[in-house]
Formats: structure tokens, C-alpha cells, sequence
């Protein structure tokens, strides 16, 4: 069903799943990847663990699809945590979700989102990641003229700052500038495998600053006693796997790690046997402590 709640005064749309039977069930919240909408991924993995018997609320960020918020498009790290932190607080009022049973589910950036959301509110009680993107400015610098790319963003905001119109780029293309060029990205997002009403092809391009300077990774630092999985594909050019091991060794246990032989950061996105074997890691990990 269609749901709407409110974050900082911002009404953000989701969409609720609920298993069939009449008992409270576990919730789970959702938060996917960067560009996303709720009708693309998270939705997906939302669909297919309601049919394991939770509660899922796949929802818009705040700026993205049927949510409000300005400028549009844009990626807000401290706005979509209060989103997750408002979906956790509407989960739980509902009748059908057991208010002790709640999970934080991530995938790509919203892996570490997750994560980190995760780690400092006390309500949710596990964390799964599938194919994550664990940013921090450590792993971003080292790939980058760090210092270029900070000036030149940094230039864009002041800009607006000083009344000048938000500037936007493609969020995928094949060829020229894009948040996600290349091929891989636009496989999914610029064909009909993730066409969805309420995703357009922009970002802002201050909005491209946040995600070379958010730290989402220490969340891994602090998520311990709860338990973490971690889904991921063993060849990843978007969401390293390296990083994704990186977040493993600072995570405490009870902790799982597990490879999926996708070849594609967007495998993890549609393709089967992945999304399945995502979606049964998952379920399995869930069972045992959530």
C-alpha cells in the first residue's frame, strides 16, 4: 500500500508490504542507491522479503521521486539519515510490525547509509548490506585529485549560495560528464531494466560533493553488539569489494560476509541468480537474529 510520513516537515511516500497472517512481524526499512527511487531496487528486495514474512517500507528520500524536498535530485547524507530514522518511527506504528523487531536494509549507497544509521539508533536491531557502497573521504581521496574536486564542487555551491540557479549534470551516461558514467550504470538506469515514472536522469552537481566527503564507513566502527551481513559481488567496479571487506574487518561480530559470483555492480540490482541469492542470504540471516 501506498504510505506517506513526515521527516523535518518533508512528507516522503513509501511503500508498504505486509506478509499475510494477522501477527506483528518484524519491520524492515530500506534505503537504496544513489538516484534511486523506491520502484526500482529497494523495491525489489522489499517485494521479495515480504514474501519471507516481514514488514518492509521501501520509500523517496527526501529531494527524490514522489517526496518533497529542494532542490530536487539532490543527495543529502544528514537528511536521508532523519528520513530512515523518521521510517523506522512510522514502522513502528504500525499496527502490523512488531516495534522490537526492526532492520536497517542498504543497498549500494544505501548500504552505508544503513550502516551508519544503523550503528546510532538504538531501535534497529540488525543490519544487512547488498552490494554497499561503504563511502569515506579516506578511500575517496586516494582515487582522485582530492583537492581539485573539493574546489571545483565547493565553487558550484558557493555559486548558488549567492543566488545563482542550481546546476545539474546526467546522473548516467555513456559518454561525457555524469555523476555514474559508462556503460554499466546506464545499462539499468538509461534502458527500460530500471525505467520508473518517478526517476530523472540528474543530480545536482553540489549534491556530487557530499558523496566524496560523507563517512558512512564509520558506522562499521560503532554498529557492535547488533548483528551485520554483508552481500556482495565479487567483481564490483562501482562499490569496491575491497571496501566492502574494509567495513567487514571494523565490524564486531556477529557478523557474515557473503560473495555473490556477479560480475556487475548492477547484477545485485535485477539479475538473477543474484537478487535470489541476495534475497536468501538475507532471509537467513534475519531468521537467526532478528
Amino acid at each position: 500500500m501506498r504510505v506517506e510520513f513526515v521527516a523535518d516537515g518533508l512528507t516522503l511516500a513509501g511503500d508498504l508490504r505486509v506478509p499475510e497472517g494477522g501477527e506483528p512481524c518484524p519491520g524492515l526499512v530500506f534505503t537504496g542507491p544513489f538516484t534511486g527511487v523506491r520502484d526500482q531496487v529497494t523495491g525489489r528486495y522489499a517485494e521479495r522479503l515480504t514474501e519471507r514474512g516481514y514488514v518492509t517500507l521501501a520509500f523517496d528520500h527526501r529531494n527524490w521521486g514522489e517526496s518533497e524536498g529542494e532542490p530536487r535530485f539532490e543527495e543529502d547524507p544528514q537528511g536521508k539519515l532523519r528520513d530512515l530514522g523518521a521510517a523506522v518511527s512510522f514502522l513502528r506504528s504500525r499496527p502490523e510490525v512488531d516495534p522490537e523487531r526492526i532492520g536497517a536494509i542498504g543497498v549500494c549507497l544505501g548500504g552505508g547509509y544503513a550502516l551508519k544509521f544503523a550503528a546510532f539508533d538504538p531501535r534497529v536491531r540488525v543490519f544487512a548490506g547488498i552490494a554497499g557502497a561503504y563511502n569515506n573521504p579516506y578511500a575517496m581521496r586516494s582515487g582522485m585529485d582530492y583537492q581539485a574536486a573539493l574546489a571545483a564542487l565547493t565553487e558550484v555551491r558557493e555559486r548558488q549560495d549567492r543566488g545563482g540557479p542550481v546546476e545539474y549534470v546526467p546522473a548516467v551516461a555513456r559518454e561525457g560528464e555524469a555523476a555514474m558514467p559508462g556503460d554499466e550504470p546506464n545499462a539499468y538506469y538509461g534502458t527500460e531494466r530500471g525505467a520508473s515514472p518517478h526517476w530523472a536522469n540528474r543530480v545536482t552537481r553540489a549534491g556530487v560533493r557530499e558523496l566524496i566527503t560523507m563517512d558512512n564507513m564509520m558506522g562499521a566502527d560503532f554498529l557492535s553488539p547488533k548483528p551485520a551481513l554483508i552481500v556482495h559481488g565479487l567483481v564490483d567496479r562501482f562499490c569496491s569489494p575491497e571496501g566492502a571487506e574494509e567495513a567487514f574487518k571494523r565490524l564486531d561480530q556477529p557478523k557474515r560476509l557473503v560473495w555473490v559470483d556477479a560480475k556487475q555492480h548492477v547484477d545485485l540490482y535485477d539479475r538473477e541468480p543474484y537478487v535470489s541469492q541476495a534475497v536468501a542470504a538475507t532471509a537467513e540471516f534475519l531468521a537467526e537474529h532478528l
